[in-house]
């Protein structure tokens, strides 16, 4: 059986176990497979792990991203216009599989392009391909029998979006299903939006742990090595997105492709994220 099989729910435990085990928070990032074109996202892609990156979400390209800023929604559209689809995002996957056994890989996005895909395809050839969970925004725990249960009955995680306004009556019903991790979307709105202060993690990642042994991921509205390393103090990983694509988009030429400095600009961004993660706890 190959290695990207096993992995899955495995992959993404063994690497919360090893952050628990150095002491520290871990660092995901998030980057819009195809974006800017699929050659240059696969060589970012690559590169991430040495940066410093954890954990990988890959966004899924989707003409409607509702809960996304103005920064991911531009780098779907650059991916989309590149000729990105979802079966290049899983062979994006199966590349990187074929260099790194190891580092856990999100697929992160709208369930519309799943849906066109078919589902228990989608699933058997995301789970070959080395996939190990998913982060769906649309779909809420009321309709988990569409995806988030075979999702997880396939081995894979399903990994749900808690916010602010998830009170002590909901989050039962969102953590009921959920597995690898919950990711805390700590402010209201779109990502890129803002960040949430130290005292509304602290207080947010406390009501969650009532609720949930699982590790918590906090995201939208990092931006700097500081944030990253404040969030990484509470939580259990913080989790870069626009800010990422933001390097990316400030790589390319006048004419929106990638140069010779947009794999180094982003990883550039990582390493610093990385050390802040990294020293918080020290």
């Amino acid at each position: 059986m190959s290695d990207a099989i096993i992995g899955g729910q495995d992959r993404i435990a063994k690497r919360f176990a090893k952050l628990k085990e150095e002491g520290r928070a871990g660092l995901v990032t998030f980057i819009t497979a195809g974006d800017p074109d699929p050659e240059a996202s696969f060589e970012i892609l690559k590169s991430l792990p040495e940066a410093g990156a954890d954990i990988i979400e890959l966004g899924m390209p989707f003409t409607d991203p509702m809960a996304d800023g103005p920064a991911i929604q531009e780098a779907s559209n650059r991916a989309l216009a590149a000729g990105m689809h979802m079966r290049k995002t899983l062979s994006l996957v199966r590349g990187f599989r074929d260099l790194d056994h190891e580092t856990p890989i999100i697929l992160m996005g709208y369930y519309n392009p799943i849906y066109i895909y078919g589902v228990a395809e989608f699933l058997e050839d995301a789970r070959n391909a080395g996939v190990d969970g998913l982060i769906v925004v649309d779909l809420p725990p009321e309709e988990d029998a569409e995806l988030c249960v075979p999702t997880v009955e396939k081995g894979l995680s399903f990994i749900r979006l808690t916010t602010p306004t998830s009170d002590d009556k909901r989050l039962p019903k969102l953590v009921q299903n959920t597995s690898g991790f919950v990711y805390y979307v700590s402010v209201a709105g779109v990502t890129g939006a803002g960040s949430a202060s130290n005292d509304q993690i602290v207080e947010a990642m406390g009501r969650l742990r009532r609720h949930t042994d699982l590790p918590i991921a906090v995201g939208f509205g990092i931006k700097t090595a500081q944030q990253a390393a404040d969030v990484a103090r509470q939580a259990d990983a913080a989790v870069v997105g626009s800010a990422i694509v933001s390097k990316i988009a400030e790589s390319l030429d006048e004419n929106g492709k990638a140069t010779d400095k947009t794999a180094s600009m982003v990883t550039g961004l990582v390493r610093e994220l990385a050390n802040g993660v990294r020293n918080a706890r020290k």
